[in-house]
């Protein structure tokens, strides 16, 4: 009687109520995401990224079936995340990773259908720069053996998890080229970084730094800095009175640069390793200097027709 009044009470609420679909947890859908993940074979930080959303769904829903995971759940859990301070991007995250779940329980056979996934509204995406004096002031206060790092970035506007983990094996100081390896790469794609002249300075700097046993370019003593370069770089900008800038701040920068330098958008794409678009553009944005400049231009052209 107690199995029939639950079957009734899930078709009540439009879910699914199949014997087998009663014992799925999220425990398991959420062992399905990581596994995938792992079988996938993304790089180490974004497995951790994978679990760190995984555990924020876990503080709610960890001790629910997933045919209880309903959107007015994840409504009542967007709510609750909100109320602690996460914001609507983080939250939407979260989100995307539930949806991804139910979508490996459907394709497993496991459950046969998935809620409506809710989204909040995000705020536009940031706008930042990373104008040379900014970049030097940064520099100035940055520790020694970060330098090299933030030169790298602004000279390439390569993501920071991609300079993190490059290896010496993906440099050849002969030809002058770095080879990113499509598996720790975002886009899941290789590219090659042709050196430029003070990208090759930064690349003799750092073989003189070499590490025995050490395969990585960027180190500090032959340890990663992949996971100790908040605390440095928010010093930083705080001492170089540039609070809040993010080293993300040099890819937009970057991609302007190369845009304004006459470099063809597709190459700077590859260059930059943008893999659409829409995303591209979205960094190829207009900084105010660029539009202070524009007006100068054109007063300058208005007055000189003035006077013909």
């Amino acid at each position: 009687m107690a199995l029939l009044k639950q079957r009734l009470a899930d078709l009540g609420h439009g879910r699914p109520s199949g014997p087998d679909e009663e014992r799925v947890t999220f425990d398991q859908l959420a062992a399905d995401y990581i596994a995938e993940r792992a079988l996938k074979g993304v790089p180490a930080a974004r497995l951790q990224w994978s679990r760190a959303r995984v555990a924020n769904l876990k503080t709610f829903f960890g001790a629910m079936r997933g045919v209880d995971i309903t959107t007015s759940a994840m409504r009542e859990y967007a709510r609750v995340r909100r109320g602690k301070g996460a914001e609507p991007g983080t939250v939407n995250r979260d989100l995307g990773v539930l949806s991804r779940m139910f979508t490996l329980a459907m394709q497993g056979g496991k459950l046969s259908r998935r809620p409506y996934i809710p989204r909040l509204p995000e705020n536009s995406p940031r706008q930042g720069f990373m104008e040379h004096a900014d970049y030097l002031a940064i520099r100035e206060h940055l520790p020694t053996h970060y330098r090299d790092v933030l030169d790298f970035g602004y000279l390439s506007g390569w993501r920071r998890g991609e300079i993190l983990t490059l290896e010496w094996r993906d440099v050849d100081r002969a030809a002058g080229v770095v080879r990113l390896r499509p598996e720790v790469s975002k886009t899941r794609e290789g590219r090659v970084l042709v050196l430029s002249g003070p990208l090759q300075d930064v690349m003799e700097r750092r073989w003189k730094a070499r590490a025995l046993g050490c395969p990585l370019v960027f180190h500090r003593d032959g340890l990663t800095l992949e996971h100790h370069f908040e605390g440095p770089w928010r010093r930083a900008c705080k001492s170089a009175g540039l609070p809040g800038k993010l080293f993300h701040d040099l890819r937009r920068t970057a991609v302007r640069n190369m845009v304004r330098a006459g470099i063809p958008e597709r190459v700077a794409m590859q260059v930059s390793g943008h893999k659409t678009r829409s995303i591209f553009d979205r960094y190829n944005i207009v900084s105010e200097a660029d539009l202070r400049s524009a007006a100068d231009r054109l007063a300058a052209y208005v007055q000189a027709a003035g006077a013909r």
